[in-house]
């Protein structure tokens, strides 16, 4: 079932929702629309995108290469490439649900609402991180903390503190947001308000028509030679994806 866990991650991960244009004016002291404007401006329309997540140790490094298709907020679907033994895997995220596929035994199972805020396969992501990214906007009271000047952008940090009834983990968050709403780093405090990871955005360049960060790092403040890197090897916004690409029959017959 770590697998499973592993596979619903990414689709958390990849799930884009539509771009939505914030006046400038409205974002100098609105935490929340700076936020909400950085996870439009993740997520796009629609994205094809094939990934490397390495999750390295200190005695280990292990790399999985993946396939994704996203289209709105409902739907992403994603296929193992590589290692050899993990691939044909998949994974289907129709909303808040999820299936995930091994080939080895020609069965999808879907994921149950207890593992969805589990670590999976010793990395440094859950999938309480970004599987439930709307939760971000949702459950939380967001502050403008400071907002500076660099290379002629504003950059904002955001105080994130959670609704006392909101069910997630992370008690607080802090964000970086560049004006352009580009995510530049978040960082994950438990409930005692001492931070526990943070997730970092490096090598910003053109990216499937836009700048996009090619490199997301997630360490533990705890320990220096532990962290997870995805890095995205191709990347494309607003392609035409049909809706039965994301069917179950889709995950289990891998028609794309």
């Amino acid at each position: 079932m770590k697998k499973a866990v592993f596979y619903a991650l990414i689709a958390g991960i990849f799930t884009f929702h539509p771009y939505t244009v914030h006046a400038e004016t409205d974002l100098d002291n609105n935490g929340r629309a700076i936020v909400e404007k950085a996870f439009d401006y993740w997520r796009g329309m629609s994205s094809v995108a094939r990934f490397a997540m390495t999750i390295h140790r200190p005695d280990f490094e292990r790399t999985v290469v993946m396939q994704g298709w996203t289209k709105g907020r409902q739907n992403a679907l994603f296929f193992v490439e590589k290692p050899p033994k993990d691939a044909g895997n998949g994974s289907l995220k129709k909303g808040r649900e999820m299936w995930s596929y091994n080939p080895k035994i020609n069965r999808v199972i879907k994921l149950p609402p207890s593992m969805m805020s589990q670590s999976w396969m010793g990395s440094d992501f859950s999938n309480d991180d970004l599987a439930k990214s709307d939760s971000m906007l949702d459950d939380y009271f967001h502050t403008v903390k400071e907002k500076k000047n660099i290379d002629g952008l504003t950059i904002y940090s955001i105080e994130a503190l959670a609704r006392e009834d909101a069910p997630i983990v992370w008690g607080k968050q802090d964000l970086v947001i560049r004006e352009d709403g580009i995510l530049l780093k978040q960082s994950f405090y438990d409930e005692d308000m001492i931070m526990v990871k943070e997730m970092l955005a490096e090598d910003i360049q053109q990216l499937g028509g836009r700048l996009f960060p090619r490199i997301w790092i997630m360490r533990r403040i705890d320990e220096k030679d532990r962290y997870t890197r995805l890095e995205y090897l191709e990347l494309s916004f607003g392609d035409d994806l049909e809706d039965r690409l994301f069917t179950l029959a889709s995950l289990k017959n891998r028609r794309r």
